[in-house]
Protein backbone atom coordinates (compact mmCIF):
# COMPACT_ATOMS: atom_id res chain seq x y z
CA UNK A 1 0.00 0.00 0.00
CA UNK A 2 1.53 3.44 -0.78
CA UNK A 3 1.30 5.90 0.94
CA UNK A 4 -0.51 9.39 -0.05
CA UNK A 5 1.87 12.43 0.44
CA UNK A 6 1.01 15.69 0.64
CA UNK A 7 2.93 18.25 -1.72
CA UNK A 8 3.57 21.49 -0.34
CA UNK A 9 6.28 24.14 -0.94
CA UNK A 10 8.94 25.18 1.59
CA UNK A 11 8.16 28.74 3.60
CA UNK A 12 9.47 32.25 1.62
CA UNK A 13 12.49 32.73 3.96
CA UNK A 14 15.94 31.22 4.09
CA UNK A 15 16.13 27.66 5.78
CA UNK A 16 18.00 27.39 9.12
CA UNK A 17 20.28 24.34 7.82
CA UNK A 18 19.99 22.54 4.64
CA UNK A 19 21.71 18.66 4.40
CA UNK A 20 21.12 15.33 2.29
CA UNK A 21 20.12 12.19 3.18
CA UNK A 22 22.83 9.93 2.50
CA UNK A 23 23.31 6.15 2.89
CA UNK A 24 24.91 5.93 6.04
CA UNK A 25 21.55 7.96 7.34
CA UNK A 26 19.51 5.39 6.22
CA UNK A 27 18.46 1.68 6.54
CA UNK A 28 18.95 -1.22 4.52
CA UNK A 29 15.86 0.02 2.75
CA UNK A 30 16.75 3.31 2.20
CA UNK A 31 14.51 4.83 4.89
CA UNK A 32 16.24 7.53 6.82
CA UNK A 33 16.87 6.74 10.22
CA UNK A 34 14.26 8.83 12.79
CA UNK A 35 17.24 9.27 15.17
CA UNK A 36 19.23 10.86 12.16
CA UNK A 37 16.55 13.56 11.78
CA UNK A 38 16.54 14.26 15.57
CA UNK A 39 19.66 15.16 15.44
CA UNK A 40 19.43 17.42 12.26
CA UNK A 41 16.19 18.75 14.39
CA UNK A 42 18.84 19.33 17.38
CA UNK A 43 21.54 21.28 15.63
CA UNK A 44 18.97 23.73 13.75
CA UNK A 45 17.15 24.61 16.51
CA UNK A 46 20.23 24.96 18.42
CA UNK A 47 21.74 27.65 15.78
CA UNK A 48 19.06 30.77 16.55
CA UNK A 49 19.10 29.71 20.59
CA UNK A 50 23.08 30.14 20.29
CA UNK A 51 22.62 33.15 18.35
CA UNK A 52 19.90 35.24 20.61
CA UNK A 53 21.87 33.66 23.88
CA UNK A 54 25.38 34.67 22.49
CA UNK A 55 26.84 31.58 23.52
CA UNK A 56 26.50 28.12 24.42
CA UNK A 57 23.43 26.60 24.87
CA UNK A 58 22.47 23.34 26.30
CA UNK A 59 19.59 21.02 24.81
CA UNK A 60 17.45 20.47 28.03
CA UNK A 61 13.70 19.35 26.76
CA UNK A 62 12.28 17.85 23.71
CA UNK A 63 8.82 19.25 24.02
CA UNK A 64 7.00 17.96 21.20
CA UNK A 65 8.49 16.21 17.82
CA UNK A 66 6.07 14.56 15.12
CA UNK A 67 6.84 12.47 12.33
CA UNK A 68 4.20 13.49 9.66
CA UNK A 69 6.06 11.51 6.46
CA UNK A 70 8.87 9.30 5.98
CA UNK A 71 11.97 10.83 4.61
CA UNK A 72 14.55 9.11 1.87
CA UNK A 73 18.03 8.11 0.95
CA UNK A 74 18.71 11.58 -1.59
CA UNK A 75 16.10 13.57 -0.11
CA UNK A 76 17.06 17.43 0.37
CA UNK A 77 15.84 18.47 3.49
CA UNK A 78 15.24 22.08 4.61
CA UNK A 79 15.07 22.97 8.60
CA UNK A 80 13.67 25.67 9.69
CA UNK A 81 13.93 27.31 13.37
CA UNK A 82 12.30 30.05 14.92
CA UNK A 83 12.34 31.14 18.39
CA UNK A 84 8.73 31.33 19.92
CA UNK A 85 9.54 32.22 23.92
CA UNK A 86 12.75 33.54 25.87
CA UNK A 87 12.80 32.76 29.54
CA UNK A 88 15.45 33.95 31.94
CA UNK A 89 17.79 31.17 31.23
CA UNK A 90 15.44 29.15 28.61
CA UNK A 91 14.70 29.32 24.57
CA UNK A 92 12.15 27.13 22.67
CA UNK A 93 12.65 26.70 19.32
CA UNK A 94 9.99 25.24 16.58
CA UNK A 95 11.70 23.24 13.80
CA UNK A 96 10.11 22.08 10.56
CA UNK A 97 11.45 20.02 8.22
CA UNK A 98 10.59 19.61 4.66
CA UNK A 99 11.97 16.86 2.17
CA UNK A 100 11.97 17.88 -1.58
CA UNK A 101 12.73 14.80 -3.28
CA UNK A 102 12.18 13.08 -6.99
CA UNK A 103 13.97 16.06 -9.48
CA UNK A 104 12.10 14.52 -12.71
CA UNK A 105 8.90 14.72 -11.11
CA UNK A 106 9.60 17.69 -8.08
CA UNK A 107 7.88 17.34 -5.04
CA UNK A 108 8.22 18.66 -1.58
CA UNK A 109 6.96 17.28 2.00
CA UNK A 110 6.84 18.30 5.29
CA UNK A 111 8.49 15.55 7.28
CA UNK A 112 8.82 16.73 10.49
CA UNK A 113 7.65 19.23 13.40
CA UNK A 114 9.51 19.74 16.62
CA UNK A 115 9.39 22.12 19.85
CA UNK A 116 12.68 21.85 21.41
CA UNK A 117 14.21 24.15 24.12
CA UNK A 118 17.59 24.96 25.13
CA UNK A 119 19.23 27.12 28.43
CA UNK A 120 21.88 29.18 27.89
CA UNK A 121 25.16 27.92 29.80
CA UNK A 122 28.35 29.44 31.22
CA UNK A 123 32.25 28.05 30.51
CA UNK A 124 31.23 25.76 33.18
CA UNK A 125 28.34 24.54 31.64
CA UNK A 126 25.73 26.10 34.27
CA UNK A 127 22.76 28.07 33.62
CA UNK A 128 23.43 31.82 32.64
CA UNK A 129 20.68 34.27 31.74
CA UNK A 130 19.80 35.02 28.10
CA UNK A 131 21.51 38.50 27.76
CA UNK A 132 18.64 41.20 27.04
CA UNK A 133 18.31 41.84 23.12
Amino acid sequence: MQEKQYTTTLPQRHATLRVVAMPSDCSYTGDVFGGWIMAQVDIAGSIPALHRARGRVATVSVNSFIFKQPLFMGDVVSLYADIVKIGRTSITVNVEVYAQRNPVNPTCVKVTEATLTYVAVDEDRKPREVPPE
